[in-house]
């Protein structure tokens, strides 16, 4: 085979042994889970907001950004629950570049995941020990979630990821919300035929196991935009969008319908500063219609101490590596703004 093996890696196990979550925090992250079922479930009237960098490629700064959350949280938990994101893993659309600290806890150095499994745990265990906010981070590798499933409340699953049959049977096992992102093609079909596999209990093979899958009624859409053959982004968060989503919904057998608009990546042409027009139409329409404002649960807004985005290497504090995101300021001003008017 053309594998070259390297390092044998700790289990799932091993690693909680190792850097066991505190009981306090423990007890906070199910809080914090049951409440965001209630949102999704419709119990409760609040509005999501998954809110951090394109990816968190550095623990001083991902932590700084974190506890700037706190007070925005405590100014508006009457009316939002803020889930930072804490993206360790993320997908190259040729495989180049970044990979996220899964990869390289160091962003300049080679890659080492057996160390990557160790930083990503102790930093998204340190944002919710410091701040009681437990995090949001993507599956892209199924098998990898019993690294980090004992500190997530929230879980997305990618536009590359969606139509893997593996991402929908583990995500049916998941204890908390797993939103699906339409696929890059823009299909709302294949993004909602995930919801149904998610939703209903499966057996299948992980980690070297036969298991079986209860069931997830927490799993639900995510509407990032498309990109047609030309290579050109067709936004899909448009009143007319979440219209159609609405009726596509009650077309199917689908548990707690739910919507979060992902206002970058393909919504927004990677035009940072648009994410901030982008959620206050989606606030409009959920206003306009009883139908969306029951349907649109939450908003996921890419956002970092910096503005913008910056290469490998030139080590500006909290600005992303990756995709540009929004600075701090309009972040702050943005979430306060999404508050006063949910």
């Amino acid at each position: 085979m053309g594998f070259q093996y390297i390092n044998n890696l700790p289990s799932p196990e091993e690693i909680k042994e190792q850097f066991p979550l505190p009981a306090e925090s423990a007890a906070r992250k199910t809080e914090r889970d049951q409440a965001i079922s209630d949102v999704l479930t419709g119990k409760s009237d609040k509005f999501l907001v998954i809110v951090g960098p394109c990816s968190a490629d550095n623990e001083d700064s991902v932590s700084d950004y974190a506890n700037r959350l706190i007070k925005v949280q405590e100014q508006t938990k009457d009316r939002l629950i803020i889930i930072p994101r804490i993206y360790t893993n993320k997908p190259r659309t040729t495989g180049e570049g970044y990979k996220g600290m899964l990869h390289q806890p160091d962003p300049e150095k080679k890659p080492d995941l057996r160390e990557g499994l160790i930083a990503i745990r102790k930093m998204h265990m340190k944002v919710l020990i410091e701040t009681g906010l437990s995090t949001a981070d993507e599956m892209l590798y199924p098998e990898n979630l019993g690294y980090l499933d004992d500190i997530m409340s929230y879980i997305a699953i990618g536009a590359r990821s969606v139509e893997n049959q593996q991402h929908r049977l583990t995500s049916s096992a998941c204890d908390v919300a797993v939103g699906m992102k339409n696929p890059t093609s823009g299909d709302m079909s294949v993004m909602l035929n995930s919801v149904v596999a998610a939703q209903h209990h499966h057996d299948f093979t992980y980690r070297g196991w036969e298991v079986r899958s209860n069931g997830n009624p927490l799993a639900h859409t995510i509407l990032r935009g498309a990109v047609n053959k030309h290579g050109q982004c067709i936004p899909n968060y448009h009143y007319e969008d979440l219209s159609l989503l609405h009726e596509m919904y009650s077309e199917r057998d689908l548990e707690n319908p739910a919507c979060i608009v992902d206002a970058n990546h393909s919504n927004s042409n990677k035009k940072y500063k648009e994410q901030i027009r982008i959620s206050k139409e989606v606030l409009h329409s959920r206003k306009h219609s009883p139908e969306i404002c029951a349907l649109v649960k939450g908003l996921m807004i890419e956002s970092y101490i910096e503005p913008g985005s910056q290469k490998v290497g030139e080590h500006c504090y909290g600005k992303s590596i990756t995709d540009p995101c929004l600075g701090w300021e309009d972040s702050e001003r943005l979430i306060y703004e999404i508050a006063e008017n949910v």
